[in-house]
C-alpha cells in the first residue's frame, strides 16, 4: 500500500465521490481527476482487503472541508491510527510468511524435479541450467563487461523483464548482478543462449525485488550472450 500519509494527504481531493452514484458522466476535467484519484485509491484498500465504511469516509471528507467540528478528538484520531497502522503491519507481516513459506516449498519440488530433466546441469551452488545453444566466442571475467539479451520469468510463466521486449540489450559488470547470473556468465562462451533456473539463494532471497519476484522465488532466464568489452 502507499503511505498512509500519502492516502490520508489525498483524500481530500475524493469530495466529489459522494455525488459519484449521482452523476451519469463525469463532465468536467476536475470531475475525472477526482474519480481517478478515488478509484485508484478504492482499488488499493480493496487489494489490500481494508475494511471501511465509505459513507463514513465521506463524512470526514465532509468535516474535513466544511470546517465541521470532528466526531474525533485530535488524539483519537491519531490513537485509531496508531493501531490501524500496527493492524496493517501484522497482517501483511503474517501474509508475506506465508508466502514466503509457499514460495520455498514450490521452489524446492521444481529445482529437485528440473534437474532430472534432459539437458539440464546442476551446479554445486545449486544453479541449474540448459544449454539453447552453444557459443564459440570468449568467456567473461568476473571484472568484464557484457551486453546480453535476456527474458525473465516466474515460474508460472510471469514475465518481469525482458531486455528483448525492450528491443535493447543491456550492458552490465558480470560481477554486478545477482549471483546466480554471474557464476553463469563465466561459464558462457559469446554467442551463447542458455536457459537458467536459479534458486532464490543465487537471485532475491527472502526480500524479493519490486511488485513481482516475491520472497524465495525461483527465477527462470533466457540469456544471449552477445559480446564481452
Amino acid at each position: 500500500m502507499r503511505a498512509l500519509a500519502a492516502v490520508i494527504a489525498g483524500i481530500g481531493l475524493l469530495a466529489n465521490l459522494a455525488l459519484a452514484e449521482e452523476q451519469a458522466v463525469l463532465k468536467s476535467q476536475k470531475d475525472k481527476i477526482s474519480y481517478s484519484i478515488g478509484l485508484d485509491i478504492g482499488k488499493d484498500m480493496k487489494r489490500q482487503s481494508i475494511d471501511i465504511d465509505p459513507d463514513i469516509l465521506a463524512k470526514g471528507i465532509k468535516d474535513a472541508l466544511s470546517g465541521n467540528k470532528p466526531l474525533l478528538s485530535e488524539k483519537e484520531m491519531q490513537d485509531t491510527m496508531i493501531a490501524f497502522q500496527k493492524e496493517l503491519a501484522a497482517k501483511q507481516g503474517e501474509k508475506t510468511k506465508r508466502l514466503t513459506e509457499k514460495n520455498k516449498k514450490e521452489g524446492e519440488a521444481f529445482l529437485a524435479a528440473n534437474k532430472k530433466k534432459e539437458g539440464v546441469k546442476t551446479t554445486s551452488s545449486g544453479l541449474q541450467y540448459k544449454i539453447i545453444k552453444e557459443g564459440a566466442g570468449k568467456t567473461p571475467k568476473a571484472t568484464d563487461t557484457v551486453t546480453v539479451h535476456y527474458r525473465g520469468t516466474l515460474l508460472d510463466g510471469t514475465e518481469f523483464d525482458s531486455s528483448y521486449k525492450r528491443g535493447q540489450p543491456a550492458s552490465f559488470p558480470v560481477n554486478d548482478v545477482i549471483t546466480g547470473w554471474t557464476e553463469a556468465l563465466q561459464m558462457m562462451k559469446t554467442g551463447s543462449k542458455w536457459q537458467l533456473f536459479i534458486p532464490p539463494n543465487l537471485a532475491y532471497g527472502e526480500r524479493g525485488a519490486g511488485p513481482l519476484i516475491g520472497p524465495n522465488a525461483v527465477l527462470v532466464f533466457e540469456v544471449e550472450l552477445l559480446s564481452i568489452k
